[in-house]
């Protein structure tokens, strides 16, 4: 029996259930960090610590994701663009991901270049983006993570930059081809990308869209993640 034979929408189900599955998340988070406070301090900021807060973070970032595609899927993904000052936005997000970054010792920093304008664009949907790709900057960084806000053109480009080992050349020389099937090395489905650039396309003024771009090098040599917003 199909799933309209039975009235059923299995997309539907699947968005409800990772939904519900992202209200439990958030609720083991808050115990979670409630019951480390209560600790000696003598315990925390373990190794353990830091693979379960880095975890709890990635799984978070992944439902976050899910149902971000599932709305993209059927044009129900709201943009609710807006001014914000980037300092402030990126603070929030490194404020977010710096009990992560200090279990597993690694320095965050923030650099916004004085161009004199706030960034135009959805700040929860910019921010699920920010915070993904945050969150995989700390899995390959070794020491060190740099976000960075400037202007280039008419456009404003927020880049996430890792001393880490970087991309693989494959995934830079086909990264418009996001959603290439599971990487057996590395896990990596490609969803992450698609989802990025999806939001960046949201994301348009005067007929120019926003879009990303993967490299290595940069300031600290590693990944280095680029969104472009007009």
């Amino acid at each position: 029996m199909s799933d309209q034979e039975t009235g059923l929408d299995f997309s539907m189900v699947i968005a409800s259930t990772v939904h519900d599955m992202k209200n439990s998340l958030a609720s083991l988070i808050q115990a979670h960090g409630q019951w480390v406070k209560a600790l000696p301090e003598a315990q925390r900021g373990t190794a353990e610590q830091g693979v379960i807060d880095y975890e709890f973070a990635h799984l978070n970032g992944k439902l976050v994701q899910l149902l971000g595609l599932y709305k993209l899927g059927i044009n129900q993904l709201p943009l609710r663009p807006d001014y914000h000052e980037l300092d402030d936005f990126i603070e929030a997000q490194l404020a977010f991901h710096q009990e992560v970054l200090d279990s597993r010792g690694i320095i965050a920093r923030l650099r916004v270049d004085d161009f004199g304008l706030p960034g135009f664009f959805d700040r929860e949907l910019i921010g699920s983006v920010v915070s993904n790709v945050v969150i995989n900057a700390i899995r390959f960084a070794r020491e060190q993570v740099l976000i960075s806000a400037r202007q280039v053109g008419e456009q404003l480009v927020i880049s996430i930059n890792d001393d880490g080992p970087g991309f693989p050349e494959p995934m830079i020389e086909h990264q418009t081809d996001y959603v290439l099937g599971i990487n057996p090395s590395s896990g990596s489905t490609g969803l992450g990308l698609y989802f990025a650039a999806n939001i960046a396309k949201q994301h348009q003024r005067q007929g120019v869209k926003g879009h990303i771009e993967i490299a290595n090098g940069g300031e600290l040599g590693g990944g280095l993640f680029s969104l472009y917003l007009p």
